[in-house]
């Protein structure tokens, strides 16, 4: 190692422990309990939609679910695009990425990120990079999963 090397190296270690020093400390109960509430929010949001149309409008169970995560898809899509869900998740950190709304604001968000690019290659190729691995991810474990539970019940003799 040569002197210039090693003066580097004692440069960068003084470096980090002076960042280390003044770095703010995170404020992880404060965090968590963002996160809870906002998140848990959200989830009471879905319910009550859920109730609405199964309840209120007669729809069944399935159909009502169906039209819930497409309500809140279409809700977090419109939030994402005026950048009121951005400065939302800012604020409320893990609990704006409960499944359905994290997926739909950065599928939205990718899209208005590469707008520019055109409809096509900007907009469409750009939206669908996170999407074509979340659902090949999905699809993937579902099949594990189908073909453990078929093992299993195979070995039980059921």
């Amino acid at each position: 190692m040569t002197t210039q090397h090693a003066k580097q190296v004692q440069q960068e270690q003084a470096y980090d422990q002076l960042a280390q020093k003044h770095r703010p400390k995170p404020k992880v109960l404060a965090n968590c309990l963002k996160a809870f509430f906002v998140g848990g929010f959200i989830c009471i949001i879905g319910e009550a939609l859920n109730m609405l149309y199964g309840k209120g409008f007669g729809y069944p169970k399935d159909v009502a679910s169906s039209m819930t995560v497409a309500t809140i898809v279409i809700i977090t899509c419109l939030l994402t695009g005026f950048g009121v869900y951005d400065n939302i998740g800012q604020w409320a950190g893990a609990g704006t990425a409960v499944p359905v709304t994290g997926f739909a604001n950065s599928i939205a968000s990718a899209a208005l990120e590469h707008k520019s690019e055109g409809f096509v290659l900007g907009v469409g190729g750009n939206m669908f990079k996170l999407a074509g691995s979340v659902i090949v991810w999905g699809v993937f474990s579902a099949f594990v999963v189908s073909l453990i539970r078929t093992l299993v019940i195979m070995s039980i003799g059921g």
